[in-house]
């Protein structure tokens, strides 16, 4: 029986104890499901090449005013189980912090969202629709996910007006930052494939590992770019080179490196992949080995310039943390690479300094302040 109003670190408690190890649900997708639909949202589950996702709308399909939220119930796997102080899905709180997989990242902050929109509802019916989106991919490939309730989303003709993902964003302190924006990230896999010989006789073959090295020196040899007005500059990483040749005396006939791309708006996956393809050719043209790459995309660089929804979160953080959130780009990638293409989106959410780790914790008070946060946006958007 639902009661009022829903305490967001009991929520948060009883979805750490749904073992939601991506891309398993765990029973996380479905307590919210029944969560929601006993408080009057209209649920919808939106599963997806065995992926389980929920779509939840209180009030009418194609409101003028339709506020949404982004979350993911998935977790990263706990690692050494025996590592921990406390049961991994265990829940546990002591001293004002509680414990678990997911603690951080994010069922929290999904908890604290679901918390205040059931309250808010019950409370002062908008005139409008509030929309939660939750998966169970984000953690993995995120090919199901938030892009299959999109994807349902645009066929049903449902949508939201603005969205709010509930990522952690704050680095140390409640309240101290919130991402307008996210760096876009690809991955390019090298392969140089020249002719094995004895190392002796390098001119008897055609050495792969130093058109590698090459190459990646001209990746390296200049910055991407300088930054812009709301992005720092972009990076690229070399994150293995890898021949396996246990011999000294053998030149290999391959060799594969692998770079990551962090890229701000200056720049696409296209132009970047474009790029790469053209230094390539070039290495590959004076030194006789053939190089190819294979590029993966993950996300797009994108920025939801300042403006109303960005002023009305800060706005709701300030009134209840006394910290005006600072509008960042930074940190990895989220699903609001996929939001936006949908409507305005802006992140914020708890603290992430333990997400992913050993003892991934979180404090219960900050998970009342959340929800107070999630509560005052709703209210001020819907004024």
């Amino acid at each position: 029986m639902l009661s009022f109003p829903v305490d967001p670190a009991d929520l948060t408690a009883r979805l750490i104890r749904c073992p939601s190890v991506t891309p398993a649900e765990g029973g996380a997708i479905a307590l919210l499901a029944g969560l929601l639909t006993e408080a009057g949202f209209a649920c919808t589950r939106v599963d997806r090449n065995g992926i389980a996702n929920l779509y939840a709308r209180w009030g009418k399909a194609g409101a003028n005013k339709a506020f949404g939220f982004n979350g993911h119930t998935d977790v990263v796997p706990v690692g050494d189980a025996a590592a921990w102080t406390h049961d991994p899905f265990g829940a546990v709180v002591k001293d004002g912090v509680m414990y678990g997989r997911g603690a951080c990242d994010m069922k929290s902050g999904v908890a604290a969202f679901v918390a205040a929109a059931v309250d808010f509802v019950a409370e002062t019916p908008p005139d409008g629709a509030v929309i939660i989106t939750v998966t169970g991919d984000e953690e993995g490939e995120s090919k199901d996910g938030t892009v299959a309730i999109l994807d349902w989303m645009a066929f049903n003709g449902e949508r939201m007006t603005h969205c709010l993902v509930g990522e952690p964003t704050c680095p140390t302190e409640m309240g101290e930052m919130m991402k307008i924006g996210r760096r876009g990230s690809m991955t390019a896999r090298i392969t140089a494939v020249g002719v094995q010989g004895h190392s002796a006789y390098p001119h008897r073959a055609k050495n792969p590992l130093s058109a590698l090295v090459r190459l990646l020196a001209k990746l390296e040899a200049e910055p991407l770019d300088r930054g812009t007005a709301h992005f720092d500059p972009s990076t690229l990483a070399i994150t293995t080179i890898d021949c396996g040749n246990p011999a000294s005396n053998v030149i290999p006939a391959q060799a594969v490196a692998v770079v990551n791309i962090r890229f701000n708006d200056t720049h696409s996956g296209e132009t970047l992949s474009s790029w790469l393809r053209q230094e390539a050719e070039a290495v590959a043209e004076a030194t006789g080995v053939e190089i190819g790459l294979a590029i993966s995309l993950s996300g797009e660089a994108f920025l939801t310039p300042p403006g109303e929804l960005s002023a009305l979160v800060a706005k709701a953080v300030e009134a209840e943390t006394g910290k005006r959130p600072v509008a960042s780009t930074s940190g990895g990638t989220s699903d609001a690479r996929f939001v936006k293409d949908h409507c305005p989106v802006v992140e914020f959410g708890l603290v992430g300094r333990t997400m992913h780790q050993v003892d991934e914790r979180v404090e219960v008070a900050h998970i009342h302040s959340l929800k107070a946060i999630y509560g005052r946006i709703l209210r001020d958007y819907f004024a």
